[in-house]
């Protein structure tokens, strides 16, 4: 292989070499990025990792250097969410996850509108047809008129 040839291959796979390596970069920030907004600071903020504001906070410092080691030794990202669950417990997940029994977190805020809503409707229907006042039962429906309509002259409505 000629001289020119060979150091232009040399050149090109350089090239290549560093745009691969860049993209990798790149690519871990958002990764850390996107996995640091899935975990809560244990320092008792409630706060997002990435978003703990105190200053000098140890928890926050610690986790975010462990989030980049686990990243930079190629974890993948729910490996690297066990890893943080294990030593931190499950509370240091920002949002529950949606497997198992962690469902019945995400289910039951819609099913108890659901519940609500359908309790509410019942609820008014059972009511709007219970007009009959207490004891007339055995009223006819122009006595029953009558009496609706003298209520509505005494209460002015």
């Amino acid at each position: 292989m000629h001289f020119a040839t060979k150091k232009s291959v040399h050149a090109a796979l350089l090239a290549i070499a560093s745009f691969v390596f860049m993209g990798a970069g790149d690519g871990l920030e958002q990764r850390f990025q996107d996995l640091g907004h899935k975990l809560m600071c244990k320092c008792g903020c409630n706060q997002i990792l990435l978003e703990c504001n105190h200053v000098g906070c140890s928890y926050s410092e610690r986790m975010r250097a462990e989030l980049m080691g686990g990243l930079q030794r190629g974890d993948s990202d729910s490996l690297v969410l066990q890893a943080f669950v294990q030593k931190y417990g499950a509370t240091v997940l920002a949002a529950p996850p949606t497997t198992g029994f962690n469902q019945v977190a995400w289910i039951t805020p819609y099913l108890a509108l659901l519940t609500g809503i359908v309790l509410v409707v019942v609820l008014v229907r059972k009511w709007k047809y219970r007009v009959v006042p207490a004891g007339a039962s055995d009223l006819n429906a122009a006595e029953l008129d009558a009496l609706r309509q003298r209520a509505r002259q005494e209460t002015q409505l």
